[in-house]
């Protein structure tokens, strides 16, 4: 019985098939050839004329055969795939609305904690990939899984329209090889990226639907985390987000370290290397953090920040700051 999962019974696919290689037949002829009675017969036919698998021939008596199979079969199977994903739709709609009437009579149900290290990373994996329309996340040491290892899965996710913002630690940056390794390589494909200082948190906000939040930021603490559906507990962390976001410095859309040196100290606008320098130093790296973050040696990191200082006409890093945002570099 390959057509039952149609909607097919077994005597209707037995008198489909028989007409396949009878095509012109009567009733009694394919009652014969299916060992029915041509009452029973004549009834199946009916239905798989009503159906769009079958035409009846005017004429006495009536001759019936099969619509090209292609045609007639495919247009059923995609018939039930339309009510197969309106049935996946009303499943995922009690679904919230269950979690929902759950989360009003078991407020414990809003925040789940995931104890196992792999359940964790199993959870971030899940909803980001089922991130409908944006992924948001703080990114800061320690890591669950190895730092860019999912860059593949956020580029394709970025080609198709879902947004990323990410507002970064000053520690993920200058992990080694994180910053021209996989942090550029998504801000050049579409990511929006912001570097704090400090962040006070490490976490990851799918939509408007769940957050992942670890345990603890000390060391092992990533090991355990809280799954934090819709919730007032959701609505404070997309905030502090929100309030991060606004506090952050965006990254260059270009890897510095990938310019050549030379400068135009009478340009307009500054370079690549003076927009990625600039950032850096407004989040608050140190020159040896700059130096690990871009791929130069300190010393090289100490001579372009004091030629920048220079052009800028500061005295410290804060008046290059405020020289910096003044024209509009930052």
């Amino acid at each position: 019985m390959a057509f039952d999962v149609l909607g097919l019974a077994e005597e209707t696919e037995r008198v489909y098939t028989a007409l396949v290689g009878l095509p012109g037949s009567t009733a009694a002829q394919l009652a014969a050839a299916c060992e029915l009675s041509v009452p029973a017969a004549a009834r199946q036919l009916a239905g798989l004329v009503r159906d769009g698998l079958a035409t009846r021939a005017t004429g006495r008596p009536p001759r019936f055969t099969v619509v090209p199979p292609d045609v007639a079969v495919t247009g059923m199977i995609r018939r039930r795939e339309e009510q197969l994903d309106e049935a996946r739709s009303q499943v995922h709609r009690l679904m919230e609305a269950h979690r929902e009437a759950s989360r009003i009579s078991r407020p414990d149900l809003g925040v789940e904690l995931l104890t196992d290290r792999t359940d964790v990373s199993d959870a971030v994996q899940r909803l980001t990939t089922q991130a409908q329309r944006q992924v948001r996340a703080f990114d800061r040491p320690p890591y669950v899984d190895r730092p860019g290892s999912n860059l593949a899965d956020q580029l394709q996710q970025q080609r198709q329209g879902i947004s990323h913002r990410v507002v970064y630690d000053r520690a993920a940056i200058t992990w080694p090889g994180r910053l021209a390794g996989d942090i550029l390589a998504s801000v050049r494909a579409g990511e929006q990226g912001r570097v704090r200082s400090e962040l006070p948190l490490k976490m990851v906000i799918c939509d408007s639907r769940a957050a992942i939040v670890p345990f603890s930021s000390a060391p092992g603490g990533q090991s355990a985390a809280y799954l934090v559906q819709r919730s007032p507990t959701l609505t404070a962390l997309e905030t502090l987000f929100e309030v991060e976001w606004e506090r952050g410095v965006p990254l260059p859309l270009a890897d510095g370290a990938a310019v050549a040196e030379s400068h135009d100290d009478g340009a307009d606008e500054p370079d690549q290397v003076t927009r990625s320098l600039l950032s850096l130093l407004a989040a608050g790296l140190t020159d040896a953090a700059i130096a690990r973050a871009q791929g130069w040696s300190e010393r090289t990191a100490q001579r372009r920040i004091h030629r920048l200082m220079s052009q800028l006409g500061a005295d410290t890093r804060f008046q290059a700051g405020l020289t910096a945002a003044r024209r509009g570099w930052l």
